[in-house]
């Protein structure tokens, strides 16, 4: 059993912590109004815990970050260095603009340089590592497909990595690693590729599989 912090309550966050739990974690989510959580808190029982992001980064063994990504950068820098150094930090945070989608094509706020690169840099005694961006947060957590879906992950640590993708496998996907953080700029534009027949045909019930010769 691990302390799994959560920052971000959204659908996303929420969706995740349901997962962590389902597996034995201790889970807080942090948001700046704990009182719109007390369903999903008591629904979940003594494992599930509020808190606000400074206590959810220092609860969590590893962290998650499930925030929108024209605040991650923000909150990042708003934690107690010392409270993420030598963590995992999920980082599933899109860089989308608050812009309406065209044809159905996302607009990213980010050019050459990954929100994550961003991100590492902001923290870069944390180890974040890429994951859960390219996927509906219905489809999170032991989706039912014809075989298993592909969780693609960059980072720059290795042993954090693993732990991620250990996650991942427990929660229903084929892990496959695409290398450093420099990786998480073509991951990042997956979730542009995915989010194309949601908007522009309603269908969201789709997922990656690299497949192999």
């Amino acid at each position: 059993m691990k302390t799994v912090g959560i920052i971000g309550s959204g659908i996303v966050g929420q969706t995740l912590g349901d997962g962590f739990l389902k597996y034995g974690h201790k889970v807080m989510i942090g948001t700046r109004d704990t009182s719109k959580l007390i369903d999903w808190q008591s629904k979940n029982g003594t494992n599930a815990h509020l808190g606000n992001a400074s206590e959810t980064a220092t609860f969590g063994q590893i962290l998650v970050l499930a925030t929108k990504g024209t605040v991650a950068k923000d909150i990042i820098a708003s934690l107690d260095a010392k409270s993420l150094e030598g963590k995992t930090i999920i980082d599933a945070t899109n860089p989308i603009t608050d812009e309406a989608p065209e044809d159905g094509v996302l607009k990213f706020f980010t050019k050459d340089q990954s929100l994550m690169e961003i991100l590492q840099e902001t923290a870069p005694k944390a180890n974040f590592v890429k994951a859960f961006n390219t996927i509906g947060s219905g489809l999170m957590i032991n989706p039912t497909f014809e075989s298993k879906p592909t969780m693609f992950i960059a980072g720059n640590n290795d042993a954090s990595k693993k732990e991620v993708g250990e996650i991942i496998e427990q929660f229903g996907f084929e892990v496959e690693d695409m290398g450093t953080a420099k990786a998480s700029n073509v991951i990042e534009q997956l979730c542009i590729l995915w989010c194309i027949p949601g908007f522009r045909e309603n269908k969201w019930n789709h997922a990656f599989k690299l497949m192999k010769a």
